[in-house]
């Protein structure tokens, strides 16, 4: 009877919990989507006091998780998936690519603490990598298994720490990870077994920034197995695009209107990796769908969070890490070509998206970071904030300073 009593007690404390960190009930995300609703947050002209407030949060991702990786994200209501509210578990795909930016920040800012940070998270990729070369789907505690996207964003991060140190481990890691991506490719060019078990396997062409890191791999290691392969897959996207610049097979879960995430992981990839591999009419491709989302930015510097074939927005709430996405992948076309129409409305994209950062919250994983959508409650990462929006946002920050 004791036991029993313990675990009724038990059960109705673990369920009041939830109930209190339900969004509608709770506070913190009542008051935040109330601002988003309203006039939003003070925006500061000057970048500099919205990206240290993004890079405080980072800092405080990493030492939520007790270790190198860096905490998924934020749950500020409660969280169905992850069955808590609060700091989420370290996440080895997008610690992968927070490297580099700690490592920009580190110089930018003059924090050299920031280094030992990035080089903390590259070490600890190494000891969660697999046996078989690959990095792990979805946030460390969930059954280990191969995902094909997160290996390839973690080697950008293992190359970035290679460069910073010129450790070998680095490069060694990367070199596992680039013999697992190659002997994963499918004859088509296309990945289309080791893909994360957390996404649609019929739905990859983002995979093209996979396809940058291993061209980046290639050209750092000197592997033209890792170039060719670049090559293959990249090329197998730009057969796929549309006369319009759209991609089909391009989202996590909806083909037919792609978050605008995807899609600009997919230009990103066709722009860097065509830059790598010396092959302008893969970069082009990129820049094609680029150019069309030039026009898909409202007057305030709002975007859809998903766009339908005929770039149609098909949400009315934003992704935000699009968006930032978005601006970071302007400001490279214009530093490769000079042509000043891409940077246009870069300035109204962060200007919106600085507007969303809470940036006085006595609640510190909301303070500094960037949600998952505008308004809270929308349809990307609803009432979280994210490590990667936080990311993409810092990065398109400091580009967009330097020019």
């Amino acid at each position: 009877m004791t036991t029993l009593i313990r675990q009724l007690v038990e059960t109705a404390i673990r369920t009041v919990g939830q109930v209190r960190a339900l969004p509608a009930l709770n506070p913190t995300a009542r008051r935040e989507l109330a601002v988003d609703r309203g006039a939003r947050h003070p925006v500061e002209e000057a970048h500099q006091p919205h990206l240290t407030a993004a890079i405080d949060w980072l800092v405080r991702a990493q030492e939520a998780t007790g270790g190198g990786g860096f905490a998924r994200g934020f749950s500020v209501g409660w969280n169905r998936y992850f069955e808590s509210r609060g700091w989420q578990p370290a996440y080895p795909e997008t610690t992968g690519y927070i490297i580099p930016t700690m490592l920009e920040a580190a110089r930018y800012l003059k924090r050299p603490e920031l280094v030992e940070r990035a080089i903390r998270a590259a070490d600890w990729e190494l000891a969660v990598q697999l046996e078989s070369g690959a990095v792990q789907g979805g946030v460390i505690g969930e059954p280990r298994s191969p995902a094909v996207f997160n290996t390839g964003q973690v080697i950008l991060g293992w190359l970035a720490a290679h460069g910073e140190t010129g450790e070998k481990r680095f490069a060694e890691g990367a070199r596992r990870a680039g013999e697992f991506l190659v002997a994963a490719l499918s004859p088509d060019g296309h990945w289309r077994k080791g893909n994360s078990q957390f996404a649609r396997s019929d739905s990859t062409l983002y995979n093209a920034r996979v396809a940058w890191a291993l061209a980046e791999a290639g050209r750092t290691l000197g592997e033209p197995r890792f170039l060719e392969g670049a090559r293959r897959n990249l090329e197998a996207v730009v057969a796929r695009q549309t006369p319009n610049g759209w991609f089909p097979s391009c989202c996590l879960t909806d083909p037919e209107r792609p978050l605008l995430h995807t899609l600009a992981y997919t230009i990103r990839g066709l722009i860097e990796g065509g830059r790598v591999l010396g092959q302008p009419a893969i970069r082009e491709a990129g820049a094609r769908a680029a150019r069309v989302l030039l026009g898909a930015v409202r007057a305030d510097g709002w975007m859809a969070g998903r766009f339908d074939a005929q770039w149609r927005g098909a949400v009315e709430w934003s992704c935000l890490t699009g968006s930032v996405q978005m601006s970071n992948n302007w400001i490279r076309l214009f530093l490769e070509d000079g042509d000043s129409s891409w940077i246009a409305p870069v300035p109204k994209v962060l200007g919106f998206v600085k507007s969303t950062q809470n940036r006085s919250s006595d609640e510190l994983g909301l303070r500094g970071g960037i949600k998952g959508s505008w308004p809270f409650d929308g349809g990307y990462g609803r009432y979280e904030v994210l490590n990667w929006a936080t990311k993409y946002f810092a990065d398109a920050l400091m580009r967009h300073d330097r020019i």
